[in-house]
């Protein structure tokens, strides 16, 4: 057996083994603390709410079981039990020039894996989230939704994976640097697209309407020294109760976004310290930080991939017979997970950050106290567990845990006063 297989199947191995270690101490620590409201939310927080929110942890963590399964089953089948190479045979009576042929492979193999995830998927918004109460998608919507998404993934994708393939075949050694160039132009394109062309087709968006709200909402964004292309409600509502808000969009096309689940549960001070809190990730250059990190990691993995498509071995180790550009690209897309895997608690880390750093911001553009009391609904409303298990969250977690958040917060507020 070839080092790199060896290797590969202990990477795959490993992390399956971390995530599910992992997952299932999350069980344990929520279940632990499912009776008992931890006394910082005693005030706010029933007794129901927090055992509900216990439940639906322990729920979704249990469906993340088949999940950890399902992906490792898959990466074994498409890399060392010949799936790729099945699929590429099966493309050969097509006839197609090389890069169209590449391309019909890499999109045929990717619908696959999404097609084979698809029962857990429906079990999810159908099952788990109806379960408690948090589904209102119909199956009509989920129909069009899922075949949207479909028609997005070919009309931008394809031609994505068709230029990378072709520049491959046909740029020499160096194709991998124009390859990042243009997967580089595409992601700014699509964050650039993404809040005016790309998201509508999902939602609707329509400006603040309440004019109190919008007052103040203009009122802070002045103090703030922020402008955008407004502020805009979506109806997250069609498909969930499920409340939150998010910042989007680059250059003169950026977008305040907040869910109407989440207009209707908060009051206008607590409304406006969220906002601040977006506008904070955008002020102290999370936005432009986070976008400048995933080119620079972009650049570095077609680097990569340029190494290892000149390595005959790459492809004979992980199960492929004949090296073509676009089986070192699923590969690549395969085998890089399990290795990657190991820096997810950096990422976190830097994520929950810059979350603090957003609050602070927050604190001093609006009420810290605010902030906390909407967040506090928001854990509430949307079953946040309170009780996370410390390692799972140090590993996963993008926020910090409700706990030492909503401490800071109050802090702040003390300062304020």
């Amino acid at each position: 057996m070839h080092w790199f297989t060896t290797l590969f199947a202990l990477m795959l191995l490993a992390s399956t083994l971390l995530r599910s270690w992992l997952n299932q101490r999350q069980i344990a620590a929520v279940s632990a603390h499912r009776d008992e409201v931890p006394k910082a939310f005693e005030s706010q927080v029933d007794i129901d709410s927090h055992r509900k929110a216990a439940d639906y942890t322990v729920a979704l963590a249990g469906l993340n079981r088949w999940d950890l399964l399902l992906d490792a089953i898959l990466a074994l089948f498409l890399t060392l039990g010949g799936g790729l190479d099945y699929i590429d045979r099966a493309w050969q009576p097509a006839g197609l020039p090389l890069a169209w042929h590449g391309t019909a492979v890499v999109l045929s193999t990717l619908l696959m894996i999404s097609a084979i995830g698809m029962p857990l998927s429906i079990y999810r918004t159908f099952g788990v989230e109806a379960r408690f109460g948090f589904n209102r998608m119909t199956v009509g919507l989920f129909l069009v939704d899922l075949l949207k998404g479909l028609a997005l993934t070919l009309i931008l994708g394809g031609p994505l994976v068709f230029v990378i393939l072709y520049l491959m075949q046909k740029a020499g050694t160096l194709w991998w640097l124009y390859a990042a160039f243009v997967w580089i132009g595409f992601t700014l394109f699509i964050t650039w697209a993404w809040p005016t062309f790309i998201a509508p087709l999902f939602n609707k968006f329509v400006p603040l309407a309440d004019e109190a709200l919008k007052q103040r909402t203009e009122d802070l964004l002045a103090r703030c020294g922020f402008s955008s292309k407004g502020v805009f409600v979506m109806d997250g509502s069609r498909r969930s109760v499920h409340g939150n808000a998010y910042f989007t969009g680059v250059g003169r096309n950026k977008r305040i976004v907040f869910f109407d689940t989440l207009i209707e549960r908060l009051q206008g001070p607590e409304i406006e310290a969220v906002l601040a809190h977006e506008l904070g990730h955008f002020r102290l250059h999370h936005v432009r930080s986070r976008l400048i990190l995933s080119l620079f990691f972009g650049i570095g993995g077609f680097a990569l991939l340029g190494a290892l498509t000149a390595w005959p071995d790459f492809y004979r180790a992980l199960g492929v017979s004949m090296p073509t550009p676009h089986a070192a690209l699923l590969l690549f897309m395969l085998v890089l997970p399990s290795f990657t895997f190991f820096l997810t608690p950096v990422g976190a880390w830097w994520s929950r950050k810059h979350e603090f750093e957003a609050d602070e911001f927050a604190a001093k553009f609006s009420d810290a106290s605010k902030l906390a009391e909407a967040l506090v609904k928001l854990y509430r409303d949307n079953a946040t567990t309170l009780t996370p298990d410390r390692l799972h969250s140090t590993f996963y977690d993008s926020h910090p845990p409700a706990l030492v958040r909503i401490a800071r917060l109050q802090a702040l507020a003390t300062r304020q006063a």
